[in-house]
Order: C-alpha cells, then sequence, then structure tokens
C-alpha cells in the first residue's frame, strides 16, 4: 500500500447495484482515488430492454454506480436524483431510467464518430476492443458532467448472462438441481442456489478494470447480491488474476440480511463458504461484519480464519436497524482498515 498518496489510497470498488453504491458512497468519503468495477448481466427491466435493443451492455448498474459518485453539493444531489429518475406512462418510455437512456445514448455517439473495425471484417478481438473503449468512454463524459468523484468501469466487455444450479425447485424431487439462466430469474429463484457460471465462460475483461485491481492500494468486494453482483466478479480469468495477483488489500464487506430468492437463509459465515468454493485460492485480508447481525460469532470467526482474513466487526448498520449499511459508519471503517 501507499498511504501517503496524496488524496488517499487507490481503491477499487467491485460489484452492483444497491450494495456496491453503499460502498462507493463511504469509500468517496475516504479517498479521491476511487474506481468502481461493475457487473454486466443484469436482464431485467430497463437495462434488460436497451440491452436487448440496442446490444450495448445493460447500463442500470453502471448508473447507480455513477449516482453513488455524485456529490453532496446541489449539482451532485441534482444530478443523482435525475440519473435515477424513471418514466411513469403507459407509453414505451415507461419504467426506463434517465441515466440509462443517458448512457446509452453517448455509447451510440460514441460509435457513430469511431465506429472501430469495418464491417465484414473478423477481427474479433479487435472489434471487442472497439466496443470497450467506446463503453468506457461514454462512462468518463457521464462522470465529467456529474462531476463524479470517482470512476465507472464495466467488468467485462460484453454483454453477460448468469446461469446458475439450484436445488428444490421440483416439489415431487427436491434434491434435483435444474439450470436457471439470467441475473432477474436467478436473483430471484425459490430454490437453493448451489453455484453459478458466466455465459459466455471466458468473457474478456475491461482492460482499464484489470489495471485499476493490479495497481489498488485496496480493493473492496460486496456488500450486494451475493451470486449475481459480487460472485461475478471471480468468474472473468482475466480480473480474477489480477484479484489473486494484485498487492492491494483486499476487503470482503458482508451483507447484513440475507437476500430474498439467491441468498434466503444464508448466515455470515455460509456466505463465506461459498465465496472459497467459487474462489477456492483467493486472499482476502479483511472481513467486515456487524456484530448485530451476526448470530454465531465462533462459526463466523472459523470461517474468517479459513480464508486467510481477519474479522473486523464494526457498527455498519443504519441506527434504525434496519439492514441496510450507513455510508457515514462504513467510511470509518474503511478508511481505519485501509491505513493499516
Amino acid at each position: 500500500m501507499s498511504p501517503q498518496t496524496p488524496g488517499g489510497p487507490k481503491v477499487v470498488a467491485l460489484g452492483g447495484g444497491h450494495g456496491l453504491s453503499a460502498s462507493l458512497s463511504a469509500l468517496r468519503q475516504v479517498t479521491e482515488h476511487l474506481t468502481a468495477v461493475v457487473t454486466v448481466a443484469d436482464d431485467g427491466g430497463s437495462s434488460g430492454r436497451l440491452r436487448s435493443e440496442f446490444g450495448v451492455l445493460p447500463p442500470g448498474d453502471l448508473r447507480q454506480a455513477l449516482a453513488a459518485l455524485c456529490g453532496d453539493d446541489e449539482w451532485g444531489r441534482t444530478w443523482a436524483e435525475v440519473l435515477q429518475h424513471r418514466f411513469a406512462s403507459d407509453g414505451e418510455l415507461s419504467g426506463h431510467a434517465v441515466g440509462n437512456l443517458l448512457i446509452v445514448a453517448l455509447w451510440e455517439r460514441l460509435a457513430q464518430r469511431s465506429p472501430g473495425v469495418v464491417p465484414g471484417t473478423s477481427d474479433a478481438a479487435a472489434a471487442a476492443g472497439a466496443a470497450t473503449d467506446r463503453h468506457v468512454a461514454g462512462l468518463d463524459w457521464v462522470a465529467r458532467l456529474l462531476g463524479a468523484r470517482g470512476r465507472v468501469l464495466p467488468m467485462c466487455a460484453v454483454p453477460l448472462r448468469i446461469t446458475a444450479q439450484v436445488e428444490g425447485l421440483d416439489p415431487e424431487n427436491p434434491a434435483l438441481v435444474r439450470t436457471v439462466r439470467g441475473q432477474s430469474e436467478v436473483a430471484s429463484t425459490p430454490g437453493r442456489v448451489r453455484s453459478v457460471a458466466l455465459e459466455p465462460p471466458d468473457p474478456p475483461a475491461c482492460p482499464e478494470a484489470v489495471a485499476a485491481v493490479r495497481e489498488a492500494d485496496g480493493v473492496v468486494l460486496g456488500p450486494g447480491s451475493w451470486f449475481t453482483s459480487v460472485l461475478v466478479h471471480l468468474l472473468v480469468p482475466e480480473l480474477a488474476t489480477a484479484l489473486h495477483e494484485t498487492k492491494a488489500r483486499r476487503i470482503l464487506t458482508l451483507n447484513l440480511a440475507p437476500q430474498a430468492g439467491e441468498t434466503r437463509g444464508f448466515s455470515p459465515e455460509r456466505h463465506l463458504e461459498v465465496l472459497a468454493a467459487h474462489a477456492p485460492d483467493l486472499r482476502v485480508d479483511v472481513v467486515v461484519a456487524d456484530d448485530a447481525f451476526v448470530a454465531d460469532h465462533p462459526a463466523l470467526v472459523d470461517a474468517t480464519t479459513r480464508l486467510g482474513a481477519e474479522l473486523v466487526m464494526a457498527d455498519v448498520a443504519w441506527t434504525d436497524g434496519s439492514p441496510k449499511h450507513d455510508p457515514q459508519r462504513l467510511a470509518r471503517v474503511y478508511a481505519k482498515v485501509l491505513s493499516s
């Protein structure tokens, strides 16, 4: 680590949705060198519609990360609200978030300016590279407009589909394991998720995301939807290699409660066991948990020790008792862990 870096340590936060937003809202109080690496497997709602219609990365989780990096002044608050605003009508715009449309519009505009590989050529790598450049540049443009306090990158250069092996979907044969496809289906499954995988199985990582992880002083995984927002980063080979090889301090922030659907009934230690099963060689340095939401402290200590990590127990939830992370409290924990 390089704690003497002006503006704070270089930190990368990986995830998606509300969990990543909580981490980013906390981390931007700790450092000026913040990068969000965001999952791109969403296939529902506005993101799914835009992904299907335009063949782009699903913008929803990227939009949420950008909104979380907006400042607390009037400009930042206003743009965060505009990005998150959803149209409600009887027409085709209903359900679309303004930020999703803005991001896709920039991607289309950049594609028109720099079409990349000549149609009809077979240079798939060059085509993927041009698409990645366009996606990253578009997000950088949005971040500049917002005055975002950090950078947002997709974890992958292509849209992904999550598949899961799920048990308990057949009431007549509860031990039967079936394959469920699509992030929205996996997240809401009434069965028990045993494992997840990605289609395509060897997707190209965003080069800027890989570089950010390798150069980081700290890397934060979680909180968030465990299978569909957190573990998927470990299934992108180049990104997984960077996470294994980086000299950064690896911090794993546990959810405060299981998520209905994909982690229903999960204890905090079960989250760690599932992560170890998907990435058995990943070294974790610190696990952050809130004692008020831990029923079996010895079991969590044991699971943390098996990861080779230090368990940091701290009050990181809102004081109203809800199972949501308080950015102010979480920021204090991150500041302490990243400086040690």
